[in-house]
């Protein structure tokens, strides 16, 4: 199939499936996911060949970071200090500290019956890191066409997820680290890489704005709304491979450079001219998630996928709720923030596969895993459109505030 007709095909279906999902009143986003299952590989297998449109649909995520930070600034972050590393790191770091304890009470508990559990602890913290993963571009897309993002509960939400992309950074160093620990001290190669990141950032963030405005400025000045916009996506662009080189995501840079427009006088303009780009090119990313689902392994091993689609998201959403409460949430914001926060994120799929490349977790694990990270993933918005429903139904005072 040629690149003209695999994209055709991807618009096709991109249009009938949304226009689908609106006569149904569901979420555009649910069409984007239906349509990659039935196109993908593993159903009509029309589009087998989706690497280039994954790289192309990674710039949805880029763009949906960017217009994140348009919204947070930096001294909006500031005051968001609390909820990004104290509910966000809470999050992560007892996920992680949770799989390490699961798999090492499986283990002791299988050898007392006469077995033995041969996932190891290298392997459970990297399916921890997997699961401790919540997707921005899911969530932030719902919230944001909900307008939930200056709620009590969004605001959780958007913390939560900064932190997690934040993570991101040493988790992508340490997988690597624990397959080959004996060449390489841990410590010293995550310390060189949250150092690297500490240095970029407040770089960026303390000399960038200037140069912004004045950049800016500049450009503005010529009249000229073409130019206007390849600069706009020139510095998007280059601050994401910026700190992709330097160890950092793609989507870490976008926000960046997001949080530093968001400080000049063309805030407005550039969410009005960004937003084109970044509603077709996640919707292609939601597409790629969609095409992930494999209908054998799901029909084969379909107790053991159920089992790991409800038990990480009931136990995830549990953490959850609990560390908003701890925090000084209301229950029914600690619940709503527990229902949107259940579900694993793009960078779990990242984490995954970097685990497999190094031998971390069995190749026969991966298939049920993926499986049930992309049915949470298609669960969300049916859990975010009824949760109103579901804290009024299990907190009864919820309605008063």
């Amino acid at each position: 199939m040629s690149s003209l007709e695999l994209t055709l095909l991807y618009l096709c279906a991109a249009v009938v499936s949304v226009v689908g999902c609106r006569l149904l009143q569901l979420p555009a986003m649910l069409g984007y996911l239906f349509a990659g299952v039935v196109i993908g590989p593993n159903a009509l297998a029309l589009a087998n060949d989706s690497a280039a449109v994954e790289h192309l649909a990674e710039f949805g995520v880029v763009f949906l970071m960017f217009v994140i930070g348009l919204e947070f600034n930096l001294p909006k972050l500031m005051r968001m200090r609390k909820l990004v590393f104290g509910l966000g790191l809470g999050q992560v770091v007892l996920t992680l500290v949770g799989a390490l304890l699961f798999n090492l009470a499986v283990a002791f508990a299988l050898k007392e019956l006469g077995y033995i559990w041969r996932l190891s602890w290298q392997a459970a913290l990297t399916l921890g890191s997997a699961l401790a993963m919540s997707s921005t571009a899911i969530v932030v897309k719902l919230m944001s066409d909900r307008v939930e993002l200056e709620s009590p509960h969004g605001q959780r939400v958007m913390g939560v997820l900064l932190f997690q992309d934040l993570a991101v950074v040493p988790l992508l160093v340490l997988i690597p680290a624990l397959a080959d620990m004996g060449e390489h001290n841990l410590w010293k190669v995550l310390s060189i890489a949250m150092l690297k990141a500490a240095v970029l950032v407040g770089l960026l963030l303390w000399g960038g704005q200037r140069v912004m405005r004045k950049w800016l400025k500049l450009v503005a000045r010529r009249k000229s709304d073409e130019l206007f916009m390849l600069n706009l996506l020139f510095m998007t662009l280059g601050l994401a491979w910026l700190t992709e080189r330097a160890g950092l995501s793609l989507a870490m840079g976008a926000f960046l450079a997001g949080m530093l427009i968001a400080e000049t006088d063309f805030k407005h303009k550039v969410e009005a001219d960004i937003r084109p780009f970044h509603d077709v090119l996640l919707g292609l990313f939601f597409i790629t998630i969609g095409m992930k689902l494999d209908w054998e392994v799901l029909i084969d091993s379909w107790g053991w996928v159920l089992l790991l689609s409800l038990v990480p998201l009931f136990l995830k959403a549990g953490l959850v709720f609990v560390l908003a409460r701890i925090t000084g949430a209301p229950a029914g914001v600690s619940l709503r923030t527990a229902l949107y926060l259940a579900q694993a994120g793009e960078f779990g799929f990242v984490l995954l596969t970097l685990g497999l490349q190094n031998a971390l977790i069995p190749a026969a694990w991966m298939s049920p895993i993926l499986a049930s990270m992309v049915l949470s993933m298609i669960a969300t918005p049916f859990l975010v459109m009824n949760a109103d429903r579901i804290v009024n139904r299990l907190i009864s005072n919820d309605w008063l505030l």
